[in-house]
This record gives structure tokens, C-alpha cells and sequence, in this order.
């Protein structure tokens, strides 16, 4: 590969973070960054402030943080805002979410309860689950886009911010394959204006976003930048894109188990999947449309990783389904259940049973905090549209259109962090080892 010198701008001034949904992974983000910057708790979970990266040889024993060695943005530089269908401040919001307690809530009260929602672009035809009174009016998507504009412009004059950074913390749209309005800029546009029904909200936002050079993280599964029209006006503008679906729980899980079992040439008969959800999100999800981009999401994963078609002995016959199930006194703390029905030499059966109980959103905030400033640094760095190399924290990992997805999660860590190197000029990392034996003196 060829190297070429990249000229990273430092991260000087405010970064602003716009979101669209201020519930519970976004008021949980919120009261983490605060508690960090208040030095009440270290920033559990997330790579950015936390992980170390190795630079060079082994026996160098080079392992600076990440922070230390790339030009991220400050926490102390964020400053943040966000549209919601609910008028309640975030502190009031994560109260209603439950997922943090009181006493980890009231240190930063006054920080949250100074952060209200903006009025959200939102129409019930694509989340059918979800109503509230806090939402933009206007005949055409053309008008919802442009009070976002608008929206965005008053909080950068406000705050002061040399950059901004878009990332979608909303609920899941329904289900939706790509049409005509989706292929280029132009019948986008003209579909903004005339209403189309092919356009969701999050596509208002992202749209938005691309157009005034910010970039934009879809955390949910729905069809929004993966389109011809969107990916392209982010090349045009330089404007990073990536996603989609925050890579939380089960699938989490998915991506380090089923790694392993290829690895040891185990094979899999079945894959059962089931969820246990009370939040907003398990209410959204109840609806058959939204389940539809969700279950989407979840199914790729093992496809891409299994390989079956080169595998078929191990992993032709797969019996692969997934459930999410709405069940209210839950609330924010999933259930995940799994079983993995595998075999292994001479077709003798084994079980692997999984019961993950997990925090849904504890495990996205801090994936919110990276990505946001991961995106920022991409941009500063000059890299345009769709950042694979971010795939490590994503359910179905946007990429270009002549490649398939990377699931598996070692290698999606180990693309993240030689790209990490080769920006700052370091040496990308082979592991192949063989440097450190006279094998070939």
C-alpha cells in the first residue's frame, strides 16, 4: 500500500454534537460525559479514553492511551443539543428512562436539566409506536429541513463551535428498501420538497447534516445514508458518513463468539435468539415495520462471518432466527438469551447456552462518545463518506458497494487500529510474529 501523508487538523475550539432522540442512550451519554469531565468516574467502555494502542515492534513495548497519540477533540471542548418529540429537559428524561440511579444523576442535575429538545422532524407513518407534542410543523420535508438549518445555525452562533458532529440516538423507522428518490442528489431533493413517502425523518436529518459539512453516525438499523444520493453528496461535500445500528448486546456477543467457532472449525446447526426489552426501543420495536430493520440487522451478522459458502460442511444448514420481545417491567435492563446448537469431530453434538444481562444503554454511551470523536477526527483528517474502519461498533457496517461487511470483531479492532496508525504515519500492525525467530537467517 502505498503511504500518503495526511495532514490531520487539530481539534482547536468547541465541538458541537447535534442528536436526534434525546432518550435513554443519549441522556445516559450525557450524564457519563459530564461525570467524566467532573472526574466523579473513569470513561468505562469507551476505546477512545481508555484503550491502548501498540506503535511498532513488540519488543519496543511502545503501548501509549489513544487519546495520547491522536489528535482527538478534548471532552472538555463538547458542548451539545438535540431534537426530540418529548419538551422534557434531560434530566427529566433520564429520570423517565431509568437506566442511571439517583444518586448517579443528581451530581450533574444541573447540567442536564439546562439541555431541552428542540423540536423534532417526526412522522408516526415510521415509527408507528411513538407520539409526542414537541414537533416541527410544515407542509413539505423541504421545511422540516430547513428549520433543522435553521436550528443548527442558532446553536453554533450560540455556543461558538468550530465544528459540529451529527449522530442519530433516535428510535428504529420501519423497514424500507431503496427507491427512486434514494439514487441521486437531484431526485432527492425533489423528493424532499414533494413529500415522498420513501423519505423517513432520519433522512431529513441526514440530509441536513451532509448538506452544511457535518457529519453523520446512523446508530439505528433503518435505510437513511446508505443510499447512491446521500453517500454521494457526502463525497462531494468531504463529509464523513458511517453506520448502522449500535453494536450493543446480543450481536455483541455474536461477533466475539461466532469468530471463535469458525477459528476451531466447529460447525453450527442453530442459532436461536431472543430478547427480553422494556424501554422505549422495545416499544418501538413491537411494531412489525421497525422489527423489520432491526431483525435485518441482527440476521446479516453470521452470514458474513460463517462464510457458508465456503463452509458449507459446517455451516450450510444454519437455523438462524431472532426475537425481540416488548415486555415492559424490564425497562432499560435487556435480556438476552441465545442458544447455539454446534457439532464438532465426528459429528458429535455440543450445546452453548448465553444469558446476557445486559444495560442497553450503558453499552451505548460510550459508543456514542467514540464515535462522535472518531468522525471528528475523520474529518479533520480528510476522509470523506462512508468510514468502514468505524465498523467495529456497528450491528451492519456500511461499506463500499463492491466489498461485504466485516462482522467479526477482532478484525473489525484491528482495522480500526491500523488505521489509527497509518493516519498519524506509525506502521501499520501484521502480527505475523516471524520478525522475532531466525527461521530465515
Amino acid at each position: 500500500m502505498d503511504r500518503k501523508k495526511i495532514t490531520i487538523a487539530q481539534p482547536k475550539g468547541k465541538l458541537g454534537v447535534l442528536i436526534p432522540g434525546m432518550g435513554a442512550v443519549t441522556t445516559t451519554f450525557l450524564a457519563g460525559l459530564e461525570s467524566i469531565r467532573r472526574g466523579l468516574y473513569p470513561a468505562y467502555g469507551s476505546l477512545t479514553q481508555m484503550g491502548h494502542i501498540r506503535l511498532g515492534r513488540r519488543d519496543e513495548n511502545r503501548q501509549p492511551l489513544i487519546k495520547d497519540i491522536v489528535p482527538l477533540a478534548s471532552l472538555s471542548d463538547i458542548v451539545c443539543t438535540g431534537w426530540d418529540i418529548f419538551p422534557d429537559d434531560c434530566y427529566e428524561a433520564a429520570k423517565h428512562a431509568g437506566v442511571l440511579t439517583p444518586e448517579q444523576l443528581d451530581p450533574v442535575k444541573d447540567f442536564l436539566a439546562d439541555i431541552h429538545p428542540m423540536k423534532a422532524v417526526f412522522d408516526r407513518r415510521y415509527v408507528k409506536k411513538l407520539d409526542g407534542p414537541n414537533v416541527k410543523t410544515g407542509s413539505t420535508w423541504w421545511d422540516k429541513h430547513l428549520q433543522l438549518q435553521d436550528d443548527i445555525e442558532k446553536f453554533a452562533a450560540a455556543n461558538k463551535v468550530s465544528r459540529m458532529v451529527m449522530i442519530w440516538c433516535g428510535s428504529t423507522e420501519v423497514y424500507m428498501e431503496p427507491s427512486a428518490v434514494h439514487q441521486t442528489i437531484e431526485a432527492f431533493e425533489a423528493g424532499l420538497k414533494s413529500n415522498d413517502e420513501h423519505i423517513a425523518p432520519s433522512m431529513v436529518y441526514a440530509y441536513t447534516a451532509i448538506k452544511n459539512s457535518i457529519p453523520y453516525i446512523n446508530g439505528s438499523p433503518h435505510l437513511c445514508t446508505d443510499m447512491p444520493a446521500l453517500t454521494e453528496l457526502a463525497r462531494e461535500k468531504g463529509v464523513p458518513i458511517a453506520g448502522k445500528d449500535y453494536k450493543t448486546g446480543q450481536t455483541l456477543m455474536k461477533t466475539m463468539i461466532a469468530p471463535g467457532l469458525k477459528a476451531r472449525m466447529l460447525g453450527i446447526d442453530g442459532w436461536f435468539s431472543t430478547n427480553l426489552l422494556g424501554n422505549r426501543d422495545g416499544e418501538v420495536l413491537a411494531d412489525p415495520g421497525s422489527f423489520k430493520s432491526k431483525e435485518v440487522s441482527k440476521l446479516s451478522v453470521l452470514d458474513t462471518i460463517l462464510q457458508p459458502d465456503l463452509y458449507p460442511d459446517l455451516y450450510a444448514n444454519i437455523h438462524h432466527m431472532v426475537r425481540i420481545n416488548y415486555y415492559p417491567p424490564r425497562g432499560d435492563d435487556k435480556e438476552g438469551w441465545d442458544n447455539i446448537d454446534i457439532f464438532g469431530w465426528m459429528g458429535r453434538k455440543m450445546q452453548i447456552k448465553i444469558n446476557f444481562l445486559c444495560r442497553d444503554s450503558i453499552l451505548a454511551a460510550p459508543v456514542v462518545l467514540d464515535l462522535v470523536l472518531f468522525a471528528d477526527l475523520a474529518a479533520r483528517a480528510g476522509m470523506p463518506a462512508i468510514q468502514e474502519w468505524l465498523s467495529f461498533y456497528f450491528k451492519s457496517p456500511m461499506t463500499a458497494a463492491s466489498v461485504y461487511p466485516e462482522h467479526d470483531l477482532f478484525i473489525q479492532l484491528t482495522k480500526l487500529k491500523n488505521t489509527l496508525r497509518y493516519i498519524i504515519g506509525e506502521e501499520l500492525i501484521t502480527h505475523l510474529g516471524i520478525e522475532y525467530y531466525n527461521y530465515f537467517d
